[in-house]
């Protein structure tokens, strides 16, 4: 098993409904967990990426009804590399 997380933000509050939806999702086989974060207007999902791709949770999770605005990333971008020492 190959454990991913994916993180999306999403746009409007969701609803009762939606959350009832997103709660069902947990039934697929292969999706682990997920977590709201509501100050930040997040959701994590813990998947196994030996069953399902991310592509297929972002599907899953449209299809529940949360409004997804983008995907975010989970690793902090690379510092940029330093300039080399010029010889003086």
């Amino acid at each position: 098993m190959t454990t991913v997380d994916i993180l999306y933000r999403y746009g409007t509050t969701p609803t009762d409904s939606v959350i009832f939806a997103l709660a069902g999702i947990r039934e697929v086989y292969g999706v682990r967990r997920f977590r709201f974060d509501r100050a930040a207007r997040t959701l994590r999902v813990e998947y196994d990426a030996t069953r399902l791709n991310a592509a297929m949770v972002t599907g899953l999770v449209r299809q529940a009804g949360l409004d997804i605005v983008e995907e975010l990333p989970l690793a902090a971008p690379a510092p940029p590399a330093p300039e080399p020492a010029q010889a003086g």
